[in-house]
């Protein structure tokens, strides 16, 4: 089908009273255009129901209305919307009658619309009803926050995202391609057709095949090929080549229809002995969990935001992510296939029990199967996607029903896809459900301990992080893994590290992943991944910072500043190796280190405003540092610098005076010093021989403003703003107010990775943090681009784009 993209001239208002006699447009509505996130447009507030959840931000109910006109020319074609994520529980009127719903805020779905159109023009209508929070336990957006697709055909055509390539076999010599390609004749008449596929890379055809076929009247056929590539080349996270799958239906001389599908040719396999190979060679998954929003822009989802996030996590050392939890976005599966990222794609964090009083539980037993249907259908094509995710800490997974409901899932997506592996994200505390008390009575003996098991999911893991690995080998658990992992190719585990050893000798042929794991535990995890075969990788919570669960990542001196008890103005998690911005954070190199991708040493610096203080963190802060020399005022004051390294020992230099030198444990060497403006220079040993070296240096004299493009796609355009000093060094320790002016282009986003901004990201202004920020634009066409920033202290900076 013909497919266009059409995001442009919406018209969108707040839905203030959903009954109305007259659907009209109200002279409140603006002109927008998709994608289109309504809940980043207000600012967070302390009184928001969601709390710290969706970071004290309110969803509502919105509408949005276009036109679509329908001419003489288009009598008898097919016309189909297709919405790659509304959120949530979207109604699709098309000149005032429902078309169409979908319940699931990560769906992407389809409307045919044809039944309803008129000749001229036609009003369509989205209703999003998200005003009936809390629904999340995350910033989840509101709206039409992903992209819109209007799909025409004739009467004949090739059914929306059928065609399906599967590799049933490949090598260096050739590979055998399935094309499946579903073919709809809406006709009264029957007819002879002829289905043309032509396989191509860079535009170069490769092969191709032809099939005649006769259809009835109102038939919906599934036609399949098999087709021979010579010389195939392989998908990979190294080779991440793509290749299209140009389909054409005929009748006769006539095209009837076309679709163009890209995909990659590429092999899985599992066991546990070899663990996971791709193309025949085993792959060990340095895995980032990531929610979905896109940082400062909110939810709204372009592909420029998901190429730059994916090059990032990639830079830093990952090659796969989990879609953290629920089905990613067409965008961001295209990015990963581009540049080579493995994917998790995950269907939900709830079943049939509620973690959030209005959340998709409401809905499970209704939409599953529709949208499992949904996730399966849009992954196929995308050969970045690996494993499927059926549930995130699902409560009930190791009982009868939730075992029973976990299989039903697993099966119907191996129904739908035979190709790749399923799993799921389990919390053994969260599966042990009513025996957990008795679990902790077990290895405690303190009925005090018993009776705080109480709170919410984060509460709760806090709690229980003391014992984490002492509870997740209870003999309850063992069993209820069992139960719960029976229908899974991957036993997913939730910070249960504790188990790899133990299962890979009781489970022989149990293939696990560690699909969500604190930071501070990857030195261990990831050796374990590196030893056990039947440890296919480790996905950290979380590879990048995110919007909501406010503070869990936070580290703080006084309670409700971070962590579990963080109270407003906290408003972001905090816990990824990149920030929000896409700065990579001080552990984001730890992990790199660890990964035995860097060999280069870092320096990372607790503050010593806060020395000998005691630090209130979560299980996912292994420290408070930034990487910085920058402590104006704190000359000859205790300091404790974190070295991070490969060898056996590290050494520190001040001014070019030792420190001394410390073993590097687990990576990691701890200084305790004293701070002096000038030069902390960091050296590494192994075997006495210096491995590398790293420095920081403190800022001079004089301060100015800088301006860079960091990032620049089809749409969308990245700056980076630092405060510097004469000779560019960054100024950390003197944040100030930005006011921005923009002309040539839409503001989209303006802030930094500060998880508690008191400046909504739509406000032309914002504090920088640690010296930065970041601003996001759309552009407009090839309009030159002026934007000026001026200081608090008056100092202004000109950005100019031709």
């Amino acid at each position: 089908m013909k497919c266009v993209k059409w995001n442009e001239n919406w018209k969108f208002w707040p839905d203030k009273d959903s009954f109305a006699l007259v659907w009209n447009i109200p002279e409140n509505a603006r002109k927008i255009t998709l994608p289109h996130d309504a809940m980043i447009e207000s600012a967070a507030y302390a009184g928001s129901p969601n709390q710290g959840n969706t970071g004290y931000r309110d969803g509502g109910n919105y509408t949005y209305v276009k036109n679509l006109s329908v001419s003489e020319a288009d009598t008898g074609k097919k016309h189909i919307l297709k919405f790659d994520g509304v959120y949530c529980h979207a109604l699709v009127y098309v000149n005032e009658q429902l078309a169409g719903s979908e319940a699931n805020g990560y769906s992407t779905f389809y409307v045919d619309v044809t039944p309803y159109l008129r000749m001229g023009d036609n009003e369509i209508r989205v209703q999003v009803k998200n005003a009936a929070m809390t629904n999340s336990r995350w910033y989840s957006g509101s709206g039409i926050y992903r992209d819109v697709y209007l799909l025409t055909a004739g009467a004949v055509y090739v059914e929306p995202d059928s065609v399906q390539v599967t590799t049933e076999r490949a090598d260096e010599a050739y590979a055998v391609l399935s094309i499946r390609c579903t073919v709809v004749n809406e006709t009264p008449k029957t007819g002879n057709f002829a289905l043309y596929t032509d396989i191509r890379k860079d535009g170069k055809a490769e092969a191709a095949e032809k099939t005649v076929f006769f259809m009835n009247a109102g038939q919906r056929k599934t036609l399949t090929q098999r087709i021979v590539v010579k010389k195939p080349a392989l998908w990979s996270e190294d080779t991440p080549t793509l290749y299209t799958c140009e389909s054409c239906l005929r009748e006769g001389e006539k095209v009837l229809d076309t679709a163009e599908d890209t995909f990659g040719i590429r092999t899985l396999l599992l066991d546990a002995v070899h663990g996971l190979q791709v193309n025949g060679k085993t792959v060990k998954l340095r895995g980032a969990c990531i929610h979905h929003d896109s940082g400062i822009i909110g939810a709204a989802t372009y592909e420029d935001a998901h190429l730059r996030q994916v090059k990032l996590l990639k830079d830093a050392g990952f090659n796969a992510i989990r879609m953290s939890h629920h089905p990613a976005a067409p965008a961001l599966l295209r990015a990963c296939d581009k540049l080579g990222m493995y994917v998790m794609d995950e269907f939900s964090d709830m079943w049939s029990r509620s973690k959030n009083e209005l959340d998709y539980a409401m809905d499970f037993d209704k939409w599953w199967e529709t949208d499992v249907t949904l996730m399966v259908k849009k992954d196929y094509n995308h050969p970045s996607v690996v494993l499927y995710s059926v549930g995130n800490e699902i409560p009930e997974i190791g009982t009868d029903a939730g075992s029973e409901i976990c299989a039903n899932i697993s099966n119907l997506i191996k129904s739908l896809d035979s190709t790749r592996y399923t799993t799921a994200g389990i919390n053994g505390v969260f599966s042990a459900g009513d025996q957990m008390g008795q679990i902790v009575a077990d290895l405690s003996r303190d009925t005090q301990t018993v009776g705080k098991i109480e709170g919410n999911v984060n509460d709760f893991m806090s709690l229980m992080d003391t014992k984490m690995d002492q509870i997740v080998v209870h003999d309850v658990i063992s069993r209820r893994l069992e139960k719960a992992c029976a229908s899974l190719d991957v036993a997913g585990y939730n910070y249960m590290a504790a188990r790899y050893e133990l299962d890979a000798e009781h489970y022989p042929n149990r293939v696990m992943v560690g699909s969500e794991t604190y930071p501070p535990d990857i030195a261990r995890n990831w050796a374990l991944v590196e030893k056990l075969p039947s440890v296919i990788g480790d996905f950290t919570w979380t590879g990048w910072d995110y919007i909501g669960e406010a503070g869990v990542g936070i580290p703080a001196y006084k309670y409700g500043e971070g962590g579990f008890g963080a109270r407003f103005p906290c408003q972001l998690a905090y816990c990824g190796d990149i920030d929000l911005t896409g700065f990579r954070r001080p552990f984001s190199y730890y992990r790199e280190i660890v990964f035995g991708r860097r060999t280069q040493p870092y320096i990372a610096v607790q503050p010593p405003e806060h020395y000998g203080e005691k630090l209130i963190k979560t299980p996912w802060v292994m420290s408070d540092t930034k990487s910085a020399w920058d402590y104006f005022g704190y000359e000859g004051r205790p300091v404790i610098v974190e070295v991070y390294g490969v060898g056996e020992e590290a050494e520190l230099l001040i001014n070019g005076i030792s420190a001394g030198r410390k073993n590097l444990e687990n990576y990691r060497a701890l200084f305790e010093t004293y701070f002096q403006t000038g030069t902390v220079k960091a050296i590494t040993y192994s075997d006495g021989k210096v491995v590398g070296t790293y420095e920081l240096n403190s800022p001079g004299t004089g301060r100015r403003l800088s301006i860079q493009k960091d990032y620049e796609g089809e749409e969308l355009l990245y700056l980076t703003v630092s405060l510097e000093d004469d000779n560019g060094t960054l100024v950390t320790s003197s944040d100030q107010v930005i006011t921005a002016l923009v002309d040539g282009a839409e503001l989209l986003g303006f802030g930094s990775g500060d998880p508690k901004p008191l400046i909504n990201y739509n406000e032309g202004k914002t504090m920088t943090w640690n010296g930065r920020a970041q601003m996001v634009l759309r552009k407009n066409m090839h309009c030159p681009i002026r934007v000026t920033m001026t200081l608090e202290s008056g100092i202004t900076e000109v950005f100019c784009r031709e």
